[in-house]
C-alpha cells in the first residue's frame, strides 16, 4: 500500500511538472497534460491513476500553479477549459482501467496497440466533457468548439499517447527490477 501510495503522489507531481509546459494557443493550449495522465494511468493503472489526477486537480484549484501556463485556481475549473481539466479523470479511469483489464498481460505490438486503444476510448470521454463545457461557458456550437478544441489537437494528442504507451511499461518494468534487486 505504501509503495502505491508513493507512485500516485510522483505521479501526481509528474502531472503537475508537464502540465504547465505548453504552447499558449487559443482557446485550449497545447499542454504535457495529457501525456502524463495516459502515463499515470497505464503506469498506476486506472483507480490509481485516477486519484494522481485527483490531487493534481485539487493542487490546481486551491491555486498552486500546475495548469496549462503556470496557471492554478478554481477559476479555471469553471472556466472555457474546465471540462477538459475534469475531463482528465475519466481520461485515467478509463484508459488504466482498460489497459490493465486488456493489456497489461500482452507483449509488444499487441499491448501497444491495446494502449493505445484505451487511450482512444479515454480521449474520446475527455474532449466529449470538455467540449460539452466549452460549448455552455462560451455558448459556441458543437461544430465551433470541435473545430476549436479538438481537431487542432488529434494529432498531438495521439503522438502523446504513443510515448505515454511506450513509456509506462518500460518504466514499470525498471521499477520491477530496482525492487528486486534491494
Amino acid at each position: 500500500m505504501t509503495k502505491k501510495l508513493v507512485s500516485c503522489a510522483l505521479c501526481a507531481a509528474i502531472i503537475g511538472v508537464l502540465a504547465p509546459i505548453s504552447i499558449p494557443i487559443e482557446p485550449v493550449p497545447i499542454s504535457l497534460a495529457t501525456f502524463a495522465v495516459l502515463f499515470s494511468a497505464f503506469f498506476l493503472g486506472g483507480k490509481w491513476g485516477t486519484a494522481a489526477v485527483g490531487i493534481y486537480l485539487l493542487l490546481g484549484a486551491v491555486g498552486v500553479p500546475v495548469f496549462a501556463g503556470f496557471t492554478g485556481g478554481f477559476e479555471k475549473i469553471v472556466g472555457p477549459t474546465g471540462g477538459y481539466l475534469v475531463g482528465y479523470l475519466p481520461l485515467a479511469l478509463i484508459s488504466g482501467g482498460l489497459y490493465a483489464l486488456w493489456g497489461k498481460k500482452q507483449t509488444g505490438v499487441k499491448r501497444f496497440l491495446l494502449m493505445m486503444l484505451a487511450a482512444v476510448l479515454g480521449t474520446a470521454v475527455l474532449y466529449a466533457l470538455g467540449t460539452a463545457w466549452f460549448c455552455h461557458v462560451m455558448k459556441r456550437t458543437v461544430w465551433e468548439a470541435l473545430a476549436l478544441c479538438v481537431i487542432p489537437f488529434l494529432p498531438g494528442d495521439l503522438a502523446k499517447a504513443a510515448a505515454a504507451a511506450l513509456l509506462a511499461p518500460t518504466v514499470a518494468k525498471a521499477v520491477e527490477r530496482a525492487e528486486r534487486q534491494r
